[in-house]
């Protein structure tokens, strides 16, 4: 999207009403960990998404001042949004991971956020976001989908042998006991 100049220098105002964002953040608060939490965007939308996970971090970390954001992955790139009366700066960055969104906060407090894409299913989305609000996670972002991706493979692969086996004729309990048929006498 090219955007010019004077358009660059726009506060966008979202006319939609802010949503309840799809967010879990580490539950203590503290600043040791590798991420604050995850975050699951409806749309790639910035000014419908934005303002809702905006007001979100305010009540948990205080009012948000600024954004930074992947280049690519939204449909537009607004550089100032307005919300709930104030002004907020968003920087878009080739730099950033496209799973990571950084929230500065007062006192330039950091809260680093996993950005799970909208079209993640419901299942993967939910093991990314509580992978990346532990408190003890190491994986980075632009990671934790393909971490937890591995995970599930490792898991449903796990049985996979013991299923090949049980089809091949194989039993993986006790034998049940067989009736004997008597055979029949032919005439």
């Amino acid at each position: 999207m090219n955007v010019t100049t004077a358009e660059a220098r726009m506060t966008i105002v979202s006319a939609t009403p802010s949503s309840v964002p799809r967010l879990r953040l580490e539950p203590t608060g503290s600043r040791r960990t590798l991420l604050d939490g995850a975050w699951w965007p409806r749309s790639t939308d910035p000014v419908v998404e934005l303002p809702g996970l905006i007001l979100a971090i305010d009540k948990i970390r205080g009012p948000v001042t600024r954004l930074v954001l992947a280049a690519s992955g939204w449909d537009s790139h607004p550089r100032r949004l307005s919300v709930h009366g104030r002004v907020l700066r968003l920087g878009y960055f080739a730099s950033q991971p496209l799973s990571l969104l950084t929230a500065i906060c007062a006192r330039n407090e950091r809260v680093d956020l996993l950005v799970v894409a909208p079209g993640t299913t419901s299942g993967t989305a939910d093991a990314a976001m509580i992978l990346a609000a532990t408190t003890t996670n190491l994986v980075h972002a632009q990671n934790i989908l393909l971490a937890v991706s591995r995970s599930a493979t490792q898991e449903s692969a796990g049985s996979a042998p013991e299923e090949a086996w049980e089809t091949d004729g194989g039993r993986l309990g006790p034998v049940p006991a067989q009736r004997r048929v008597p055979e029949t006498s032919r005439v």
